[in-house]
C-alpha cells in the first residue's frame, strides 16, 4: 500500500512510516545477531572473532549496496510526490538496470578482493580462515542484498514500510531455522551462517517482487519503460554514487578501527563483535527515523512543500534526541545483559571489554542520533556532497583516534575512535542543512505547507 507523505500531519505521517520501518531494522539486525548468537554459543570465542573481523569488510561492500539502492529510491520517491506516473515507471526500470549491472561488477571485485583485506587488516593466524570462508558466501550472495534491498527501498519510497516488514520477520524466522540446521545439524562451521543469510535474504527479496507483481499496478512495468535514457541513468547516478561512497568512506574508518582491535587478539575481537552487536540494535529507532526523513524529504520535494520538510526534520530531531538519551542509559545499565546473549558467563574478559566500549559511546548517542536525521534530510533532497563529505571527516576522525589513542591509553582509544568520528560528521551536516533551507525558501517554486 502506497503512502502519499505530502499531506497530513507531519509527526503522524512520521510515525505512521516509521513504527513497521523500526520492526524491520530490528528483524534485520536480527538476522546478524541471530548468526552471531548461535556462532559463539555453539562454535566458541574464535569462531565469533572470526565473524566479528569480517564485520567492517561485510559493511564495506553491503553498505555501498546499501548506498545505491537508497540513492536509486530518491528519484522514485520525488517523481511519486510529483504524481509522474509514466516518470516513476522510467525511474523504477532504470534503476533496475543499474542494480543488474552494479551487482555483477561488485561481486566479482569482492570475490577477489576478500582474503587480501583480511590479510591486510591484520586478522590472527587463528581465526583468518574461518573468517574467509564467511566472507566468501556473504560476499557471493550479494545479488540477493541488492534483490531484497533495491525492492524494499521502491517500496518504502512510495511510502509503504510495512510490506517489506512482513517478508523479513518471515525471512528472519527462516534465518533461525537454517542457522540452526547448517551450524548444529550440518556442522558447517561459520559458512553455515553465511549461507543461511544469504538464502534468507533471497526469500524476502522474492517474496516483495512477487508482491509488487501482484498488489502494486503503479510498479507493472512494460517494454518501453526499460528502453534506456541517459537522464535517468545520469540522475540515478548523481544520486546514489555518492550516497553509496558515503557508505563506503563509512565501512572503510569501520575497516581500519577494525585492524586496530585486531591488533590486540582474538579475545578483545570477540568482545568488540558483541558490543557492537548491542550497539547496532540500540541506534535502530535513530536509523529508522533518518531512513523516513529520506522518503518524507523527497517526496515533498516532488511536491514542492519546503516548509513542509522543515517542519518534519525539526519534529525529527526532537525524537531523536529523546531516543539517544534512552539508549545511552540503557546501553550503560542493561548492556552486560545483552552482551551475554553471544558469550557465556565462562569469558569474564570477553564481557568485560564489551561492557567497557558500551559505557564509553553510550555518551555519545545524541551527536550519532542527528547524524541520521541531518544526513537522510539532505539525500532525500538530492543533496549528497556534503553528506558524502562529512563521511570523509568521520574517516579521517575515526583513523587518527584509531591509530593515536590505544598507544596512549589502550582499549579505551579503541572505544573512543566511534563517538570522535560521529561529532566529526554530525556537526557539518547541521550546518550544510541549515544553509540549504534557507536558500531553497527564497526560491519561488517552493510553496508552504
Amino acid at each position: 500500500m502506497t503512502k502519499d507523505m505530502t499531506h497530513g500531519n507531519p509527526v503522524k505521517l512520521i510515525l505512521y512510516f516509521s513504527i513497521p520501518l523500526l520492526i524491520g531494522n530490528i528483524f534485520q539486525q536480527f538476522y546478524s545477531m541471530v548468526d552471531t548468537i548461535i556462532v559463539g554459543r555453539f562454535l566458541g570465542v574464535k569462531a565469533l572473532a572470526a565473524v566479528g573481523s569480517t564485520g567492517s569488510l561485510t559493511f564495506l561492500i553491503i553498505g555501498f549496496v546499501l548506498g545505491l539502492t537508497s540513492g536509486f529510491s530518491v528519484l522514485v520517491s520525488q517523481r511519486f510526490g510529483a504524481n509522474d506516473e509514466e516518470g516513476l515507471k522510467k525511474a523504477v526500470a532504470s534503476a533496475t538496470l543499474l542494480s543488474i549491472v552494479m551487482a555483477i561488477i561488485i561481486t566479482i571485485l569482492s570475490l577477489l578482493a576478500a582474503k587480501p583485506l583480511l590479510h591486510i587488516m591484520n586478522t590472527p593466524d587463528d581465526i583468518i580462515e574461518s573468517a574467509y570462508s564467511y566472507i566468501f558466501v556473504i560476499f557471493a550472495g550479494t545479488f540477493a542484498t541488492f534483490f531484497y534491498n533495491m525492492i524494499s527501498s521502491i517500496l518504502r519510497a512510495l511510502g509503504d514500510s510495512k510490506t517489506p516488514l512482513y517478508f523479513l520477520i518471515v525471512a528472519s524466522l527462516l534465518n533461525i531455522v537454517l542457522d540452526l540446521v547448517f551450524i548444529v545439524n550440518f556442522s558447517m562451521g561459520v559458512a553455515g551462517a553465511a549461507y543461511a543469510t544469504v538464502i534468507s535474504q533471497g526469500v524476502s527479496g522474492l517474496l516483495c517482487f512477487i508482491y509488487i507483481s501482484k498488489k502494486l499496478p503503479i510498479l507493472r512495468l512494460e517494454k518501453k519503460h526499460f528502453k534506456v535514457e541517459a537522464e535517468y541513468i545520469r540522475q540515478h547516478l548523481k544520486i546514489a554514487i555518492p550516497m553509496a561512497l558515503q557508505f563506503s568512506i563509512t565501512a572503510v574508518g569501520a575497516v581500519i578501527l577494525q585492524s586496530a582491535v585486531n591488533a590486540f587478539g582474538s579475545i578483545v575481537v570477540a568482545a568488540h563483535t558483541a558490543a557492537s552487536k548491542v550497539e547496532q540494535l540500540a541506534m535502530q529507532p535513530s536509523v529508522t527515523f533518518g531512513v523516513t526523513m529520506a522518503t518524507y524529504c523527497a517526496q515533498n520535494l516532488g511536491a514542492g512543500n519546503i516548509d513542509r520538510i522543515r517542519e518534519g526534520v525539526k519534529k525529527c530531531t526532537i525524537i531523536n534526541i529523546i531516543i539517544g538519551l534512552v539508549g545511552g542509559v540503557m546501553l550503560v545499565f542493561f548492556g552486560e545483559h545483552f552482551i551475554k546473549l553471544f558469550v557465556s558467563g565462562s569469558d569474564p574478559n570477553v564481557i568485560s571489554y564489551a561492557k567497557q566500549y558500551l559505557f564509553i559511546v553510550a555518551f555519545f548517542f545524541i551527536p550519532l542520533s542527528l547524524i541520521f536525521i541531518y544526513r537522510n534530510a539532505l539525500q532525500g533532497m538530492g543533496y549528497t556532497f556534503m553528506p558524502m563529505m562529512a563521511g570523509v571527516g568521520e574517516l579521517l576522525a575515526r583513523t587518527i583516534v584509531s591509530f593515536t589513542l590505544p598507544a596512549l591509553i589502550g582499549y579505551s582509544g579503541i572505544c573512543l575512535a566511534g563517538p570522535m568520528a560521529w561529532l566529526a560528521a554530525s556537526i557539518p551536516l547541521i550546518v550544510d542543512y541549515l544553509k540549504k533551507m534557507n536558500d531553497m525558501s527564497h526560491l519561488p517554486e517552493y510553496s508552504s505547507i
